[in-house]
């Protein structure tokens, strides 16, 4: 069965020069030098800060890992994190402030925090580690940080929401795109960004709270809020509401109250392609409880580690301070509620009450160890860093007073192990499809075994970019189901796309459960037999001693896995070659060469295609031809592909290996002459018809002085190049004159 889970993860070939796993490695160091011209550089930067003007940069220049980029744009990030009189103040760095094509590895932004809020160093890094395993969110990892060679310490480097990691998650960035950060934070009762429309009809009045990353985009968060408040049945056509759900649960297992959830903010809202606000996390430096100003609930002024430790994920149903709609107008409805609880329990099964964050904090304190220790900035001892790990530490009582994250975590997981709605879901087992390898404009099955629920419903697609679609599954014995009720479920579907992705969920009256546990962000992919138009021969270049390869297109808008598809230049044997499983990304191209991405067992080593004519053959693993390409007399130095790419007729060109090809070479009419001038041979790339193909060459007397005619067996329009001697005609201008299927074309050749 190929059946495979993917994660949006799998959307990385999209980050064609982005280095996550580099610049944002947490196992990693990096070294910023930030080189400052003016002498009163801080006192600069604290005026920016302090007056009006708190957006706007100093010039300056970087050194990143000994990369330097110049006149880039420098100010501080954020607001509570920076005060004046501290030497280690956070920076928000603009690397394409003045020079557009600025970057590092891809990246134009920088976000340096001097994790002021936190002892133990690491709840930044740590969080974000999580969160991706939901949900979009950053990288984060580790930087010194120097000053005009002065080093300021140790910062937490995490990745910027911006254009290019909307690229990435979304395919795009050019619609609305909305940050939940109020101009001035009013707390505890203040409205801030909580997405309510409490500000009345007055568009202007809701401006203060929010901040417009886009070049337009207000209307379309006006357009949101209404239909969040005034029409709540209807948010899922503006709202990825399973994204919404998982960004709530995140916040409330790992406590991360500096969000949506106490003073509503620190939050992104990005409009997909598809008009769907996609919501993305951001500011973790307070997570794991060292934010307890407020729960935007009945501790509105202020919890202690006691009451944050046992918070009711459920307590702005029944109180909020002040109106928390993307919490109550959502968990008020019952299924979306159990689904919300379903994703706190996958949340702490597989990162909290099984001790990975434990682990995984402390690799990362030993990558800092050195680095935290000689950090004369730093804002707590180096006793706290190794303490706050395990053990409370700070002001007792105080907002100063930071949980030990293992002693905050085992009292959470505790308590949320006794909170209805956790406890209690359903089971889901095995599922399975029919047919086990569907062709797309087919009628397909799903079946699941379901145990303890009295709802199943199947979630799909059938494009990454889509929303999805859930429809409730059946156990009435007539849906591929068995007999009724015998736990067993069944749908159908139509499959009109290159690829369908799916899952499940079940839920009982108390519970609810999904497979994969991680869905809508994880599913199961079914591919449909691939058909002709999903994959093309798209350029290959062959000959006697030089390089083979061949070019395959996918043309399709998802990852298609190539696994079983055959490739033959022999009409008698169209299963000459077998290619193993390879994933070739929407739009991407896969380089096959003799003994290389093809089956073992299979003729590997004979992928060498005649020089002269032949005819390539792509099969799908049925065997039913997919593409075809056949070509006439290969010419050294050029390759043969399709012009336009993608969709066009073979043809001679210079080779674009495993890139797009921009142009051919032989005319549609007429012919391609080469070199010229010429001295013993000249090379005639005509398109191939059936017929005598002529060739005269005229000195400039007007006399014949080489006749030629062939005869091509073919009725198929090919490329095809014939060398013609012409070593023993004298130097001087001539003309050569081409006749093919009754017409006739001219052009001057030189012979030297």
């Amino acid at each position: 069965m190929r059946q495979t889970i993917f994660a949006i993860i799998f959307f990385a070939f999209l980050f064609p020069v982005m280095g996550q796993e580099g610049f944002y490695d947490v196992g990693k160091i990096q070294e910023i030098r930030i080189i400052m011209h003016e002498k009163n550089w801080k006192h600069m930067l604290d005026s920016v800060f302090t007056s009006s003007l708190g957006n706007d940069r100093l010039d300056c220049d970087i050194l990143i890992n000994g990369q330097l980029l110049k006149n880039v744009g420098i100010r501080y990030k954020g607001f509570s994190s920076v005060d004046v009189k501290d030497v280690k103040n956070p920076f928000n760095i603009d690397l394409a402030y003045s020079r557009n094509n600025n970057n590092y590895k891809g990246y134009t932004s920088l976000r340096l925090g001097n994790v002021n809020y936190d002892p133990s160093f690491i709840r930044e890094a740590l969080s974000y580690e999580i969160a991706r395993k939901y949900m979009p969110a950053s990288h984060a990892n580790f930087a010194h940080v120097y000053v005009n060679d002065t080093l300021l310490g140790l910062y937490s480097n995490v990745e910027a929401v911006n254009a290019e990691f909307l690229t990435g998650y979304f395919s795009g960035n050019g619609n609305s795109f909305i940050k939940g950060s109020p101009a001035t934070l009013e707390y505890p009762f203040g409205q801030n960004a909580n997405l309510a429309n409490t500000h009345g009809t007055d568009s202007t009045a809701y401006q203060p709270f929010y901040a417009l990353e886009s070049d337009y985009g207000w209307s379309d968060l006006y357009h949101f809020i209404a239909v969040l408040n005034q029409d709540p049945d209807s948010i899922s056509q503006v709202l990825n509401v399973d994204r919404a759900l998982w960004m709530h649960a995140f916040n409330y297992a790992l406590l991360n109250l500096d969000s949506y959830i106490g003073y509503s903010q620190n939050y992104y809202m990005y409009k997909d392609n598809n008009g769907i606000f996609q919501m993305i996390p951001w500011d973790m430096n307070m997570s794991f409880g060292s934010f307890r100003h407020s729960d935007g609930s009945t501790h509105f002024n202020g919890l202690t580690i006691p009451q944050t430790k046992q918070l009711n994920p459920l307590g702005l149903i029944d109180f909020a301070v002040s109106p928390r709609p993307l919490v109550t107008k959502l968990l008020k409805n019952d299924t979306l509620r159990r689904m919300f609880l379903a994703h706190m329990r996958t949340i702490v099964e597989e990162n909290l009450s099984n001790n990975e964050y434990f682990t995984r904090g402390q690799l990362i304190q030993a990558v800092i160890d050195s680095s935290v220790n000689e950090d004369t900035n730093k804002f707590y001892s180096y006793e706290y860093f190794h303490e706050n790990l395990l053990n409370t530490v700070g002001s007792s009582g105080s907002a100063n007073e930071f949980p030990g994250i293992r002693d905050l975590v085992e009292a959470r997981v505790n308590y949320l192990d006794t909170l209805p709605g956790i406890r209690g879901a359903p089971v889901i087992g095995w599922h399975r499809h029919d047919p086990e390898v569907p062709v797309k404009g087919q009628q397909a099955w799903f079946t699941v075994q379901a145990t303890g629920t009295s709802r199943v419903f199947l979630g799909f697609r059938f494009r990454s970019a889509d929303a999805f679609t859930k429809i409730p599954m059946e156990d009435d014995g007539n849906h591929h189901d068995s007999i009724a009720g015998d736990g067993i479920y069944g749908a159908s579907l139509l499959l009109t796309g290159p690829v369908i992705q799916y899952y499940f969920y079940a839920e009982n009256d108390s519970a609810g459960i999904f497979s994969p546990e991680r869905a809508e962000y994880q599913f199961f992919s079914l591919q449909p037999m691939i058909v002709v138009g999903d994959v093309v021969l798209n350029e290959f270049h062959t000959g006697s001693g030089i390089e083979t390869w061949i070019e395959l297109l996918n043309t399709s808008s998802e990852p298609l896995n190539l696994g079983g598809m055959k490739l033959s230049d022999d009409p008698a044997s169209p299963a000459k070659w077998e290619i193993q499983d390879t994933v070739i990304p929407p739009k991407k191209y896969l380089l096959i060469y003799p003994g290389e991405n093809i089956k073992a067992g299979t003729t590997a080593s004979s992928i060498t295609l005649p020089t002269s004519r032949g005819t390539l053959r792509l099969s799908n693993a049925s065997g039913l031809a997919v593409d075809s390409a056949s070509y006439g007399l290969q010419v050294a130095g050029k390759s043969t592909g399709r012009y336009p790419n993608g969709t066009g007729a073979m043809t001679f060109m210079l080779p674009t290996k495993g890139s797009y090809n921009t142009s051919g070479t032989t005319p549609g009419t007429g012919f391609l002459l080469y070199p010229n001038p010429a001295r013993e041979v000249v090379n005639i790339e005509i398109m191939d018809h059936s017929g005598p193909v002529s060739v005269t060459i005229i000195n400039s007397l007007g006399k014949p002085v080489l006749e030629n005619t062939t005869l091509y067996n073919t009725s198929l329009v090919q490329p095809v190049a014939q060398p013609v001697d012409i070593s023993t005609l004298g130097s001087g201008l001539y003309m050569i004159r081409v006749g093919c299927n009754g017409a006739v074309t001219t052009q001057k050749l030189v012979i030297y």
